[in-house]
């Protein structure tokens, strides 16, 4: 039995399991993807005090630095988490580990769009990523779906790589702060589309043809011709592996306290997946060192 078993390595889960082996805690972290959470798919850190870095880069020194101090990491998705009072048993498709405690940090996933075409086209001109699939788009026309900071963020790091970027907005604002509106108000190859929803997507050649998109108000169509299209439209918690525990919200997001603690003793979460009102790479840090110290203070 291990001292704690993290679940996701963000950096609300490398964070808690750095100030967890500080400690002299014994750490497993597990994750089903690469190391860093959606810092890997973030092209410039520019928020974190004192560190100007590419997200992968930043994922990487925190991965690293978490393994130096003696945490463990495993490959795998969690399934499950089994409360037994004193302990927890977490399992895996293959794997079940026992723990002491238990610290969440599964952070979110994208939220689709919901129109006809967009599974199909999934991987053959949608994404959700412009990081990881950007430069297939060299020199093309691209559609971005969205208009809070994750979608003018993905927008400016497309206009450098695509020919044109059309942006589709619901409302008649935008939701992104000034900081990146004034930044993408620079770019002569970023045309806004207000007041416009997305509707169907077209194909020519198993690829991506055009995004139909539709009027907010009077619900007319027109056709906008495409080869990509990256929805920033918003984002949900995973945590259904841990739906049957009561601790998630009518979102799905868990609810802590001041320690990071779920209702559950001996459960704790930080991150993107818990209910809170700022989800940035430096909240998800400051819930991993609460959540951290705190277990392994919890053991001595």
């Amino acid at each position: 039995m291990v001292d704690l078993i993290v679940i996701g390595a963000g950096p609300a889960g490398l964070t808690a399991a750095l100030y967890a082996t500080r400690a002299g805690a014994s750490v497993i972290v597990l994750d089903g993807g690469a190391p860093g959470g959606k810092l890997n798919l973030t092209a410039e850190i520019e928020n974190y005090p004192g560190v100007v870095k590419k997200g992968p880069e930043l994922a990487y020194s925190m991965y690293e630095q978490c393994l130096s101090f003696g945490a463990k990491y495993e490959f795998g998705e969690v399934t499950k988490i089994e409360d037994l009072g004193d302990h927890k048993i977490v399992y895996t498709a293959k794997e079940k580990y026992e723990t002491k405690y238990v610290f969440i940090a599964t952070g979110t996933k994208e939220r689709k769009m919901g129109i006809s075409g967009e599974e199909e086209m999934t991987g053959h001109g949608v994404s959700y990523c412009a990081v990881c699939d950007g430069p297939f788009f060299k020199n093309k026309v691209v559609c971005v779906v969205g208009g809070g900071n994750s979608a003018i963020e993905e927008s400016l790091y497309l206009s450098d790589i695509a020919s044109h970027v059309h942006i589709i907005v619901r409302r008649d604002v935008l939701r992104a702060d000034q900081y990146l509106i004034d930044k993408m108000k620079e770019k002569d190859n970023i045309e806004m589309h207000y007041l416009k929803k997305p509707h169907a997507i077209e194909k020519k050649d198993g690829k991506v043809s055009g995004l139909v998109i539709e009027d907010s108000k009077t619900g007319e169509l027109s056709t906008i011709p495409t080869n990509g299209i990256f929805p920033f439209i918003g984002l949900d918690p995973i945590s259904g592996f841990v739906s049957d525990l009561g601790i998630v919200d009518d979102k799905g997001y868990i609810e802590v306290n001041e320690n990071q603690e779920t209702k559950v003793k001996g459960i704790f979460a930080g991150g993107d997946v818990t209910a809170k009102n700022l989800r940035q790479v430096i909240t998800a840090a400051n819930d991993g060192a609460i959540a951290g110290q705190y277990i392994a203070s919890l053991l001595k």
